[in-house]
């Protein structure tokens, strides 16, 4: 992802597009405190289980497409999901990136309650940046970097959210997506960033398939981390963002999720709002100084990521998926 530095961009024909749908959105009414108040007692979500699952993807070694260890880790989220009990489908395709390089790009799609009408779709992108340019040391900005903040932490949340819809069950339908091909873009670019999401988007991997909202992670693994409402996010899927805010604040994380207004990032979201599905980011952003200071960098390794931010992420996710629900 790269973050735009002006804000005032025009994405074509996007509106405001939680205003023509969103059956599942977990609007509630204030009356129903009490009934919320159990369901955060009821909501469970493993910190240390989704940093197990972060750590295996940075042992398979930098997930950059068209390498060994992407492959081998692409596998793997294949069998974890269908161990949890989801209905997976894979999406291959070769995608044209900036430089050339043709990238055999695999998106894998997991479906929880698959028969349910609606649909709330979690996505996270699994490959890494193939060249840490951003790493102060000029001798390893042509080196790959591990990913485990960016890339495999939304991945490591989503699959301990997996774990516990095969334990707890869902009423409403929820597809996880683990989206290639987002990470291979340059400066200045757009549509150099996030090809998996956009194949996707494009070409529906069933039928007609569109997801109530969709909800993607990236970044959330960080120590300290903050996340302020991403600005296209806001922009046009504003009823959304309260919603998640609200299962924040409910879960007792309101000063990891902040009420502000973050940067405009070209991310895996932007495909599914040009699309018509209304799509927020939950990504760490600083007023002042940006992304994470390890992002594209050799830093972005095991050493610099917090159990107790995935659980933050994680748990408000959880509550937000059990309001959705109902």
């Amino acid at each position: 992802m790269q973050l735009i530095k002006t804000i005032n961009i025009l994405l074509g024909s996007m509106i405001l597009f939680l205003s023509c749908g969103g059956k599942a959105t977990a609007s509630r009414d204030t009356s129903e405190d009490a009934a919320e108040e159990e369901t955060v007692k009821a909501v469970k979500f493993s910190a240390d289980s989704a940093y197990s699952y972060l750590a295996t993807q940075v042992d398979f070694g930098p997930r950059v497409p068209n390498s060994e260890a992407h492959r081998r880790a692409g596998d793997w989220l294949v069998a974890e999901l269908s161990r949890h009990g989801a209905k997976v489908t894979e999406q291959k395709a070769d995608l044209k990136a900036f430089d050339g390089t043709t990238l055999h790009a695999r998106n894998i799609f997991g479906q929880f309650n698959p028969d349910a009408p609606e649909r709330i779709l979690l996505l996270a992108h699994y490959d890494c940046r193939p060249w840490a340019d951003q790493d102060p040391d000029p001798e390893k900005r042509k080196l790959p970097v591990d990913g485990a903040n960016d890339g495999a932490s939304g991945v490591a949340v989503l699959l301990e959210v997996a774990r516990q819809l095969k334990l707890e069950g869902s009423k409403t339908g929820v597809d996880i997506l683990f989206v290639d091909a987002e990470d291979w873009g340059t400066d200045g670019d757009d549509d150099s960033w996030a090809m998996g999401a956009r194949y996707f988007a494009q070409n529906p991997v069933i039928p007609a398939y569109s997801p109530d909202f969709a909800i993607l992670l990236d970044m959330v693994g960080g120590k300290d981390a903050r996340f302020p409402r991403e600005y296209f996010s806001q922009q046009n899927a504003g009823p959304l963002n309260d919603a998640f805010w609200s299962a924040a604040r409910k879960a007792g994380h309101a000063e990891r999720f902040p009420n502000s207004i973050g940067g405009a990032v070209t991310d895996d979201h932007l495909e599914f709002l040009k699309v018509g599905i209304p799509a927020i980011d939950i990504i760490e952003y600083n007023q002042d100084s940006g992304f994470n200071p390890t992002w594209h960098t050799s830093a972005d390794n095991l050493s610099n990521i917090s159990k107790e931010t995935l659980g933050a992420v994680g748990e408000s996710l959880m509550i937000f998926l059990s309001q959705a629900s109902r």
